[in-house]
């Protein structure tokens, strides 16, 4: 697959770029619902991003590879150099660093699934990009109750310090097929 430099400018139409875990195997009840939000934002004409590997972003690309839209996947030297087989837009980055920046900055939204430190590291950026005004807001989806406790925490935690909210950035949807509406809704406005 050749390697393509990639600017937002270079693309049409909307892209949502997914976190989560690189765990789940296909035939894993989590692994059809990420392949179910790449089947619905790319049947909306949306098009996805992930790290590009295996596990939720497989699912996610595989939901999408039904659809005529671009599915990219940021891969680092850090990782293995191969995407995943439904990747058809590869961006090839030096460091973990330079990836994170890239999925943060081809989402027009985001949508966040279950996943570990590596979830958690790009849930905070895309969050904490927004709270403190560095980047725009865009839309930030977390699917079912697995990230909640850490935004009632936080919540919480401003509250008491009398602060804005930071939570009103962030929407809890009960599953995937919500995520993936709420998400469609959002950008089609």
């Amino acid at each position: 697959m050749p390697e393509v430099k990639l600017t937002t400018e270079s693309l049409l139409g909307k892209i949502v770029t997914v976190f989560g875990s690189s765990k789940p195997i296909p035939g894993n009840p989590e692994f059809a619902e990420a392949e179910l939000i790449g089947r619905k934002l790319s049947e909306a004409g949306i098009s996805v991003c992930t790290g590009g590997y295996a596990g939720i972003m497989e699912a996610v690309s595989k939901g999408a590879s039904q659809s005529d839209v671009k599915i990219i996947g940021v891969t680092s030297v850090a990782f293995s150099p191969t995407p995943n087989q439904y990747v058809n837009i590869q961006v090839h980055t030096e460091s973990l660093y330079e990836r994170l920046q890239r999925l943060v900055e081809l989402g027009d939204g985001y949508i966040v699934l279950k996943g570990g430190t590596g979830t958690l590291v790009e849930f905070s950026l895309i969050w904490e990009l927004m709270n403190k005004t560095i980047m725009e807001e865009k839309p930030i989806v977390v699917v079912g109750d697995f990230w909640k406790p850490v935004i009632d925490l936080l919540d919480k935690e401003l509250a008491f310090e009398g602060r804005e909210s930071c939570a009103r950035f962030v929407k809890v949807a009960k599953d995937t097929a919500e995520a993936a509406d709420m998400m469609i809704e959002r950008l089609n406005k």
